[in-house]
């Protein structure tokens, strides 16, 4: 049985470090004394020496990250210059029309990539990845979830047209000893509101981010999951559904209005059992808490409250989802990196959330 260890960080804003690619000139880092972040605060140099300190420390396998750069390219040269070993990467790239009826196009950043150690003798020598672009319509199923789609979400009764910010990013992954899985990378609507707006009109932009967000998860789980879950070519090879979904367990006060949760509907539905997605971090709580629905433990991230000064929320918003259809435990072990070593950097120095982890045994 192969065992590998597997990571999804959100890293936040990749494509800060990296300028060029224009007129077909190779993308670069930013020279090292520039700065990293908009607030002039942390040089690329600074960043470049954290990350490094960073992947190390995770030692993944196989990671999906979010808010990577904007081509493959890019990170590839981060894996190649600042992770230990050799890695294969991707990066999905994202576009869509800017509403119905329309031809313009929006392409996205902070784009979901996914990367392989491939010098670690613990994948398929000759292919250890398999790209599903989602962007391409011959890759089927994920394609087509991934389509600006019409949803009624709302208490209005009425269709409104809705689109995946960042496409997923999908791959089959093939062990050394010939067993495969495959793993959707997500980042999906983000409900923070980062500007300063009249009450009522910030309640009514926060409602349309919880609407968007439960929309993308329900489309997701119904035009690729269940799909996914219930078809003969793919219902026996397991899945990992990763990343950023920017919700957690329960409601919040918006979503108490659409009487649903965004990463509760992607996990699935009471009524298909057998379609329904563990949650590897939820495995890692002890029974007390699992028995009182007590997450406080597995928050990966923290917003500043909109109203109160100096105070914060810690939230639980990054997941490791996996199918049933796999081995018992073959997602196991999962936890949330906080700090590199006993006196190393805490990872919010390095990001804003917390890397997750988990081990896979197939």
């Amino acid at each position: 049985m192969a065992e590998i260890k597997f990571a999804v960080w959100n890293m936040e804003w990749l494509n800060n470090l990296f300028t060029g690619g224009s007129n077909g000139a190779p993308s670069v880092f930013k020279d090292d004394a520039d700065f990293a972040d908009r607030n002039k605060k942390v040089t690329i140099a600074e960043r470049k020496a954290d990350i490094a300190l960073a992947l190390q420390h995770i030692n993944a396998d196989l990671m999906v990250i979010v808010e990577g750069p904007n081509k493959t390219e890019e990170l590839q040269l981060l894996f190649d210059e600042l992770a230990p070993g050799d890695w294969q990467c991707f990066i999905q790239t994202s576009k869509s029309i800017n509403g119905p009826g329309r031809t313009d196009v929006w392409s996205s950043s902070q784009c979901v990539g996914i990367a392989v150690r491939v010098d670690g003798n613990k994948f398929d020598a000759q292919t250890p990845m398999r790209i599903f672009d989602s962007m391409d319509e011959n890759s089927g199923a994920i394609f087509e979830a991934s389509e600006p789609f019409w949803m009624d979400v709302g208490t209005d009764k009425i269709p409104e047209w809705f689109r995946f910010e960042r496409r997923p990013a999908y791959a089959e992954i093939k062990l050394v000893d010939g067993e495969i899985f495959r793993v959707v990378g997500l980042h999906l609507k983000s409900k923070g509101i980062f500007s300063a707006h009249e009450w009522s009109r910030w309640w009514a932009m926060a409602d349309a981010n919880r609407e968007r967000l439960l929309a993308q998860c329900r489309q997701f789980r119904m035009a690729f999951l269940d799909g996914y879950l219930s078809d003969d070519e793919t219902k026996d090879i397991p899945l990992i559904v990763c990343g950023d979904i920017n919700d957690g367990p329960g409601f919040d006060t918006s979503e108490m209005k659409l009487k649903a949760s965004g990463v509760e509907s992607l996990m699935g539905s009471v009524w298909h059992p057998g379609l329904v997605l563990g949650n590897a971090l939820f495995d890692r709580l002890s029974d007390k808490d699992k028995a009182r629905l007590n997450f406080e433990d597995n928050s990966t991230t923290s917003f500043a409250d909109p109203i109160f000064n100096h105070t914060y929320h810690r939230v639980w918003i990054d997941h490791i989802l996996y199918s049933r259809n796999g081995p018992d435990n073959w997602v196991k072990d999962a936890d949330i990196l906080r700090q590199i070593g006993d006196d190393g950097p805490k990872y919010y120095e390095i990001s804003d959330h917390y890397p997750v982890v988990a081990h896979i045994a197939l």
